[in-house]
């Protein structure tokens, strides 16, 4: 079963990763304040909505609507939102690596608050992702347009944060080969997945679909990244990520929703490990210069780089340009050069003798990578 620990069992611990794939019990601004600083990969966060609801909602029939009431829902202003907003993010903005990434959902009711309070913190929007519902729940009086989305935020740390993960190709791919869009059509948490409480009800008013979450950390995470839900719930995000091969860290004050979310993730069996791999391609490999490749020996100065049909030819030279007759330059810049072209791939122009063929040096710049991979190791 998932640990539950306190924040007072969490400050004395030792300084391995206890808190991995836990779920710490308590204030998420005292929790995470105590986690230790630029070690998560990825914050899912669904903080409270600030509904402002007034009063009962009711069907046509009078029935009640089971909407979200629940006394950590309510602000006694917008000006006391806005500081919890400010506090948490603050918090969460420390413990989330330099090139991490924050996912923030909400509805018109508090996400364009939490969207600016973001940007004076120094967050950096990539997008904003709208999740479309397939079975919204109806606008029951009439007076407005049925509320059929939610948006989402996802941001780096900073502007000038670089490297986060996004796997471009992998849900190009699984788009029929078409790049991914910003709005996702899903169907709200319905039928086994929705957990409930003993009477039969819901147990948790906001509970997200799995599939919403797995678009998320496919999106963003790899294997083996920390996740971070401060606003946990009933553990949707801690039971995704250990399906999918990921750590999770989960913040909840509410100990029956800490009971379920415990039993939730028990029963989640991870995927094989070799379900698990991400298509990449060549923009998320490490760079490799042309001469590095000279550097390391891989081609020698002097040698003879020509086309596919041999048409024309250039030498590499020591300081890993090429040289066609009287010019110089970079791969790119020559084989665009020789063809008359404005723009040229150089990797893939030039060839080298192999074994009586010709191969691409494009060749030469993998067994450079597979290098760095292992020394990396």
């Amino acid at each position: 079963m998932t640990a539950v620990r306190l924040l007072d069992e969490l400050s004395s611990a030792p300084q391995q990763a206890e808190w991995l794939d836990t779920i710490l019990k308590g204030d998420c601004v005292a929790a995470l304040n105590r986690l230790p600083e630029h070690s998560i990969d990825v914050i899912f966060a669904d903080p409270p909505y600030n509904l402002q609801l007034d009063g009962d909602l009711h069907r046509p029939d009078q029935s009640k609507v089971d909407a979200v009431d629940d006394d950590w829902d309510r602000f006694e202003s917008f000006e006391a939102y806005d500081a919890f907003t400010r506090a948490w993010l603050l918090a969460a903005k420390r413990v989330l690596k330099p090139a991490g990434t924050i996912w923030v959902i909400g509805s018109y009711h508090n996400i364009f608050r939490v969207g600016a309070k973001m940007q004076d913190l120094g967050f950096w929007i990539l997008n904003d992702v709208v999740w479309r519902k397939t079975n919204p729940m109806p606008n029951f009086r009439g007076r407005r347009f049925q509320n059929a989305h939610e948006t989402m935020i996802w941001a780096s740390r900073d502007q000038k944060a670089k490297g986060y993960t996004f796997n471009y190709e992998a849900l190009k791919a699984a788009n029929d080969d078409v790049q991914m869009r910003s709005d996702w059509l899903f169907p709200i948490c319905t039928g086994a997945e929705r957990l409930k409480d003993d009477n039969g009800d819901k147990l948790h008013p906001t509970q997200k679909p799995e599939a919403l979450l797995a678009r998320i950390m496919m999106a963003s995470t790899k294997p083996g990244d920390v996740v971070l839900d401060p606003f946990f719930g009933s553990g949707t995000t801690g039971a995704v990520a250990k399906r999918l091969g990921r750590h999770f860290v989960g913040i909840e004050r509410e100990q029956a929703y800490i009971d379920a979310a415990n039993e939730r993730i028990a029963s989640v069996k991870p995927l094989a490990q070799d379900n698990l791999s991400i298509l990449s391609g060549k923009r998320a490999e490490p760079r490799v210069a042309f001469g590095s490749l000279v550097d390391t020996g891989l081609i020698a100065p002097g040698a003879t780089l020509v086309d596919s049909r041999r048409r024309w030819s250039a030498k590499v030279r020591a300081d890993g340009t090429l040289a066609v007759g009287d010019s110089a330059g970079s791969i790119h810049k020559m084989g665009a050069q020789v063809q008359g072209l404005d723009a040229c791939n150089g990797w893939t122009f030039w060839h080298y003798e192999r074994s009586g063929g010709l191969t691409p040096i494009d060749e030469l710049r993998r067994i450079a990578r597979l290098g760095m991979e292992r020394a990396g190791a």
